[in-house]
């Protein structure tokens, strides 16, 4: 039975009671023995009853033809606020009539918080890859040509795979993602963040309310003073995460990563699924400019796709743009950090490749690679997080420290490496923080046109 819901707001406490009530069913159904019946995702379906011209400036909450749109939903409580701005929006562009109700996808227990194993029983789901794909992501012709277009990216399925991999590879729940994420793949910078984030926990004035260590322990407002000293950093799985938290969920998640656009692509593909405002690269590259210095900083306005990882989804004569709006944040950013003078930073093209040992080639190789190549900086992560950034439409930025010169007789050696990243960290660290709480500040600024596509878009940011 579907429900007709006036407003917003009905729709999405709608979709959280039809949500919460399947998931008790589920728990119910395997501790006792019953049948595990109608535990399936609630759906919801927005018709657009008529077409008209629109803010030309809006990035979302805008449809091409009138119709039925409509996506199965996993937790909704989680993505309350999301689910309740991209519905506020559409309502606000057309006359429409919402509708929730239950769809026919079932949630396997797996993906049920509580819920005990199903011991073998043949009547309850498993979860299968068969249903896992990004063919609305990707703009797949069949995923747009039904009686009923999607409203969001990504299928109910798709959505907790994602959430049980974040957990998987961070070690803490997904509760506490923030909206603003920052990469490393340097234990140095992510101990950087933390030593900011039990400061700012001291301030009585911060906006910032807990810190959440992979370890998972929380240090909270009062109690920072208390544990900074005693806290354990170290992790025991892939991707260490710290989530700075606030209590709208804009705060800031640094994650290691780890090296490499395998890694990058991964921890991406699962994020995006939380529909994070920004994302921004804080990592070392090398220099290929004589005129250099160690511990110069490159922002990254143009990438040469090199590391193969994403060329089966997006072509290589599709240019992945900077973004403007997170390109002139991160410049500020540095120009508060470091001073007026300038001359440690330039923007430029960053190519990335999967092959670390990239320049241990012959003189005549290396003329060949970067022959007619305007590249300034080479690293491994950058360019898969540009690309995934631009595929998922979450704006994305790039801003690198220079710890090498391979061209011009300054290998990374062990002892150079120390000095530099010993003098580099902080400054390297407060540049991108400083930035995202910038745009933590106005994030419709973020909410940029840039990413979105001619034809295979959906209504929802």
């Amino acid at each position: 039975m579907f429900h007709s819901c006036k407003t917003p707001e009905v729709a999405v406490e709608k979709l959280i009671e039809l949500y919460d009530a399947a998931c008790e069913h589920a728990r119910s159904a395997l501790t006792r023995g019953h049948a595990y019946d109608n535990v399936v995702y609630p759906k919801l379906i927005v018709e657009v009853m008529e077409w008209k011209p629109i803010d030309r400036t809006v990035a979302y909450g805008y449809v091409d033809n009138v119709g039925r749109y409509s996506s199965a939903i996993s937790r909704p409580e989680l993505m309350r606020d999301y689910l309740l701005e991209m519905l506020e929006a559409l309502v606000d562009n057309y006359p429409c009539k919402i509708e929730v109700g239950p769809s026919n996808i079932p949630i396997a227990p797996e993906y049920i918080d509580g819920a005990p194993p199903a011991q073998g029983r043949s009547d309850v789901p498993k979860p299968t890859l068969d249903d896992i794909d990004d063919a609305i992501v990707d703009g797949a012709w069949t995923a747009f040509h039904g009686d009923e277009l999607p409203l969001c990216y990504f299928t109910p399925q798709r959505f907790d795979i994602a959430c049980r991999r974040i957990e998987h590879y961070t070690g803490i729940a997904i509760d506490s993602v923030q909206k603003y994420i920052l990469f490393t793949n340097y234990d140095m910078h992510t101990s950087e963040f933390v030593r900011y984030a039990l400061t700012e926990l001291e301030r009585p004035d911060s906006r910032y309310t807990k810190l959440c260590l992979p370890n998972g322990l929380t240090v909270s407002v009062g109690e920072a003073a208390a544990n900074g000293t005693q806290l354990d950093l170290g992790s025991a799985y892939q991707m260490p995460r710290f989530d700075l938290c606030t209590a709208r969920g804009d705060g800031i998640t640094m994650i290691n990563i780890g090296v490499g656009p395998s890694n990058a692509k991964t921890v991406t593909d699962c994020l995006a699924v939380l529909r994070p405002e920004c994302w921004v690269m804080i990592g070392h590259c090398a220099g290929l400019d004589a005129r250099m210095r160690i511990g110069d900083l490159i922002l990254g306005n143009a990438y040469q796709r090199r590391d193969h990882i994403l060329n089966d989804r997006i072509a290589l004569d599709i240019p992945i743009p900077a973004v403007p709006e997170v390109q002139r944040t991160l410049e500020n950013a540095v120009l508060e950090v470091y001073g007026e003078n300038q001359d440690l930073m330039r923007t430029g093209t960053v190519l990335s490749t999967d092959d670390r040992n990239w320049e241990w080639h012959t003189h005549s190789d290396l003329w060949q690679i970067l022959r007619g190549s305007t590249a300034v900086a080479v690293d491994m992560e950058s360019s898969a997080l540009a690309a995934n950034g631009y595929r998922y439409r979450i704006p994305y930025g790039t801003l690198l420290s220079v710890s090498d010169l391979p061209l011009h007789a300054v290998p990374k050696l062990p002892a150079g490496a120390q000095a530099f990243y010993s003098s580099s960290k902080e400054a390297h660290v407060m540049c991108a923080v400083r930035a995202v709480e910038t745009m933590a500040e106005a994030p419709m600024k973020l909410r940029t046109r840039k990413l979105r596509r001619a034809i295979g878009e959906v209504p929802f940011r």
